[in-house]
């Protein structure tokens, strides 16, 4: 492309965008009241010259030339008049940072091949989440999944951080969802009774850019829960396990580091297996459990656990089983003969209440710092559609979530900072860990 040609098309755009200024002006003149005012305050002047341009025009000095300055006069007025009502609305019409936001964005590198940057039309609060601002581009021929590929640097050239990003008007416009970059997450989100769901089993994880973020397990059955050491994901997976006692689930803990992250209150009231006979025993209660309401459902002819309840009036809870380091549980490295034949008991028994449990009431939810196909079958991990991560590399945030969102969206020294598989950033809320 020439440069006459790149020259040629970035003045077609900026027509097109004094044109898009002007209707842009009369809408804010109808929706806001103090533009409308400065509109009208602007026509009673124009029309007040145009009444008084004999007194403030003297020509009679003029003798003979007078008429045909009169004349000039009374053209130009109007002429003047609007311009200036336009140059008025192209203003009105102009969001406000407009030319900062574009030099930050072709700074970044965010431009098309006529070297044109996106350029912002509009900006204003979000109806439903107040504290998200909507940025309104014209994209210029730039697609979103390169808008998404300079995630980082849109953030740095805007000072904000972006909740998420979206077509609008077809493909005219990219609409960025965001708050500003001073004002995102707190450090420190305490956790209050008032923030359990009322919802049937819909449990909060924390607070994202546009309110609280949950998972209802009664939709999405299984939970994998992965970070590097210190991310926060042992109390992430305590907040969940608590809010299921709440709702009045009975939960199963595996935890082979003896117990020692769940004080004794934990084991009043949940299953605790410290050891892999423990385990076995209470993944072969489960799996009974699963056959027996498989029986119950199949001959009422309900398709799940709710509907079943609903219709017999019966009251089945729902079971959580959770593992706090799973790969204290799975590795198989160093082990005998008989431990791996118990491991591959224990991994069918887990493969079977991940495939079937969610119909039934069970759910899974598994942490751990690696699940790699070393650690976790595929043929557990593939069903644990529900995918959380903490702080981690690229490496890491790839085998959990299945791409590297984790290490680019969460700093390296955030802790209950969570990012879920469709890239949702929350603050993880922190509770007192002694009180289920």
């Amino acid at each position: 492309m020439t440069r006459t040609e790149k020259d040629n098309i970035n003045k077609r755009t900026e027509n097109r965008h004094l044109l898009r200024r002007v209707k842009a002006g009369f809408a804010a003149v109808k929706t806001t009241p103090y533009k409308g005012l400065l509109l009208a305050l602007y026509l009673a002047g124009a029309a007040l010259v145009w009444l008084l341009r004999g007194h403030l025009f003297s020509l009679d000095t003029y003798g003979m030339f007078s008429p045909v300055l009169g004349a000039a006069i009374d053209l130009l007025i109007p002429l003047y008049g609007v311009g200036g009502l336009l140059a008025l609305l192209v203003l009105l019409g102009t969001p406000w940072g407009g030319r900062v936001a574009k030099e930050g964005l072709q700074k970044a590198g965010l431009t098309n091949h006529a070297g044109e940057a996106p350029v912002l039309i509009a900006k204003r609060p979000d109806a439903d989440s107040p504290r998200l601002t909507v940025w309104e581009f014209d994209p210029c021929g730039i697609p979103l999944n390169e808008w998404e590929d300079k995630r980082a640097g849109v953030e740095t050239a805007l000072n904000i951080t972006i909740a998420k990003m979206a077509w609008g008007e077809g493909r005219k416009i990219i609409r960025v969802y965001a708050v500003p970059a001073e004002r995102d997450f707190p450090a420190l989100l305490r956790w209050n009774d008032k923030y359990l769901s009322p919802d049937s089993f819909v449990l909060v994880l924390g607070e994202g850019l546009t309110g609280p973020v949950t998972v209802n397990l009664a939709h999405v059955p299984h939970i994998l829960l992965g970070g590097s050491t210190g991310s926060g994901k042992s109390v992430l997976l305590k907040l969940l396990l608590m809010q299921s006692l709440h709702k009045g689930a009975e939960v199963y803990i595996a935890d082979f580091k003896g117990g020692v992250d769940f004080p004794k209150v934990w084991h009043q009231k949940c299953r605790m297996c410290f050891n892999e006979d423990d385990l076995l025993y209470t993944l072969n209660q489960l799996t009974a459990v699963l056959e027996y309401r498989k029986g119950r459902l199949a001959e009422t002819g309900c398709p799940n656990l709710d509907a079943y309840n609903e219709a017999t009036g019966e009251k089945l809870p729902r079971l959580v089983f959770a593992c706090d380091e799973v790969a204290e549980v799975l590795d198989r490295t160093g082990k005998g003969k008989e431990a791996k034949e118990r491991l591959g008991q224990i991994e069918t028994k887990l493969s079977t209440l991940a495939r079937l449990g969610r119909a039934f009431g069970i759910h899974l939810i598994l942490s751990t710092q690696r699940p790699d196909a070393a650690i976790l079958p595929g043929q557990i991990k593939n069903n644990l559609d529900f995918r959380v991560c903490g702080r981690a590399d690229n490496v890491l945030s790839q085998i959990i979530l299945d791409n590297t969102s984790a290490a680019e969206q969460i700093p390296k020294d955030a802790r209950g900072r969570f990012i879920t598989g469709d890239g949702t950033v929350f603050q993880g809320y922190l509770f007192d860990e002694g009180q289920p």
